[in-house]
C-alpha cells in the first residue's frame, strides 16, 4: 500500500483568473481527507499580460523577457498561495504544480505550461511535482484532460454511467461507464469565448450570472457553422488549446452584445451535446466556473436528456476541484501510478507522468527516495 501524503495542489486555468490551491490527503488512489483551500485572483494587469502571452505563444521564444517576467509573477502568486496554506497545515509533504498553460498542441507533440518549479520548491521548502502533460504528449497522447482519474476516484460509489463535466476556459468530460471504464475528452469551448466577449463589450471579465446571454437570441446558423469545424468530427479522446476557437469571436462580431453572448453559450452547450461517447450518462455533474452560469446550466438540462447538477450536490467543492486534482495526481506521480490512459488521453498505454524537483530540500526526504521518484 502506498504512503498517504498531505499534498497542496495548485491550478491556474485557461480562464486566467488566478491561482486555486487546495490541501488533500491521498495516496493517489484513495482520498482520505480534504483540507483547506483558497483562491488568489490575479490583478487585471497580470491577466492582460498573461493573455497577451497566450495570444503570442505559438511564435514566442522561451527566453522572451516578457514571458520570463510573467512566469516569475505567476510563480510568486503560487508561492503566496502555498505559504498561506502551510500556515494552516504545517506538515505538508508535496506540491502538485500544474502551472499556466500558454500553448497546447498535441498534434505537434507539444504542450507548454509556464511556472518555475524550482523557485516554488526553494521558497516553500517542499518537493514539487510539475510538468504533468509532457510525457503523455511525447508518447502520442493528447496530454489532456488529466482530471478523470480524480473524478473516477471520487465517483467509486456513485451509480453509473455518470459524467463529470468541467466547464473552465475549455470544457472537458469524464464518463465513468457501468463497468468502471473511464472515457474522457475536451468537448469544445467552455467559458473562454464568453469571457472574452463579455470583456470586450462590458469591461467585465465574464458574463456574470449569464445576464448578458439571457437577454439575447441565439443565431443558430452561426452555431452550426462553428460546429462544422474539423475538431467536432474527430473521435475521442481529443483535446484543445484555449485559442482553438478564437475565430468564433469574429464570426459573432456582427451580433449585438447580448445575441453574441447567447450564441457563444449555445455553441458551448451544443458541442457538449454532440460529444461522441460510448454510453450516454444517466446523470451529469458540472464543475468549474460554468456551473455558476444559469444560462449554461439551464441549456444543458434541456439538451442532455438527463439530470444536470453542480458537483456541489455530491458534497464536492466545485471551485477547488481542479486544485485538489493536481494534488491527487502529484501523489500518483510520486508513487509511479498512471496519470493518463488510452481512453482518457489517447496515449498508447497507462502512463505515469510529472517531474519532481526538490530544489528546496537538502537532503531529499527518505520517503521520496524510497518511491524511486528522486
Amino acid at each position: 500500500m502506498n504512503r498517504m501524503l498531505t499534498v497542496i495542489g495548485l491550478m491556474s486555468g485557461t480562464s486566467l483568473d488566478g491561482v486555486d490551491a487546495a490541501v488533500i490527503r491521498t495516496d493517489g488512489e484513495r482520498v482520505a481527507e480534504f483540507g483547506p483551500d483558497l483562491s488568489l485572483p490575479y490583478p487585471a494587469a497580470l491577466r492582460q499580460r498573461a493573455r497577451k502571452i497566450l495570444d503570442e505563444a505559438a511564435t514566442l521564444s522561451p527566453d522572451s523577457p516578457e514571458l520570463m517576467a510573467v512566469e516569475h509573477e505567476i510563480t510568486r502568486y503560487h508561492i503566496d498561495a502555498v505559504q498561506q496554506l502551510q500556515a494552516l497545515v504545517p506538515d505538508v509533504d508535496l506540491i502538485g504544480f500544474h502551472g499556466q498553460t500558454i500553448l497546447h498542441a498535441p498534434d505537434r507533440h507539444h504542450t507548454w505550461q509556464i511556472g518555475d518549479a524550482q523557485q516554488l520548491s526553494r521558497a516553500t521548502g517542499l518537493a514539487v511535482i510539475h510538468d504533468f502533460r509532457s510525457a503523455d504528449v511525447a508518447a502520442g497522447g493528447e496530454g489532456a484532460p488529466l482530471v478523470p482519474w480524480f473524478h473516477a476516484a471520487l465517483l467509486q460509489d456513485a451509480p453509473k454511467p455518470v459524467a463529470v463535466l468541467n466547464i473552465g476556459g475549455v470544457a472537458n468530460i469524464t464518463l465513468v461507464d457501468a463497468d468502471g471504464t473511464i472515457h474522457a475528452c475536451d468537448t469544445g469551448p467552455g467559458n473562454a469565448l464568453l469571457d472574452d466577449w463579455a470583456l470586450r463589450h462590458t469591461g467585465t471579465a465574464c458574463d456574470v450570472d449569464g445576464k448578458l446571454a439571457a437577454t439575447g437570441t441565439v443565431n443558430q446558423t452561426i452555431v452550426e457553422d462553428l460546429l462544422a469545424a474539423p475538431y467536432f468530427a474527430r473521435p475521442a479522446p481529443k483535446s484543445l488549446d484555449r485559442q482553438t476557437f478564437a475565430a468564433a469571436l469574429d464570426r459573432v462580431s456582427g451580433c449585438t452584445p447580448a445575441d453574441g453572448a447567447a450564441t457563444l453559450a449555445a455553441f458551448t452547450v451544443e458541442a457538449i451535446r454532440r460529444t461522441p461517447l460510448p454510453t450516454r450518462p444517466a446523470r451529469w455533474y458540472v464543475c468549474g466556473g460554468g456551473r455558476h452560469n444559469p444560462i449554461l446550466m439551464h441549456a444543458m438540462q434541456a439538451a442532455l436528456g438527463a439530470p444536470v447538477e453542480p458537483v456541489d450536490r455530491l458534497g464536492w467543492n466545485g471551485d477547488a476541484l481542479e486544485a485538489q486534482c493536481f494534488g491527487f495526481l502529484a501523489a500518483r506521480s510520486v508513487h509511479g501510478l498512471p496519470i493518463s490512459a488510452p481512453t482518457i488521453t489517447g496515449g498508447p498505454d497507462n502512463l505515469s507522468g510529472g517531474r519532481l524537483t526538490c530544489a528546496g530540500l537538502m537532503p531529499v526526504p527518505a520517503w521520496i527516495r524510497k518511491t524511486g521518484a528522486a
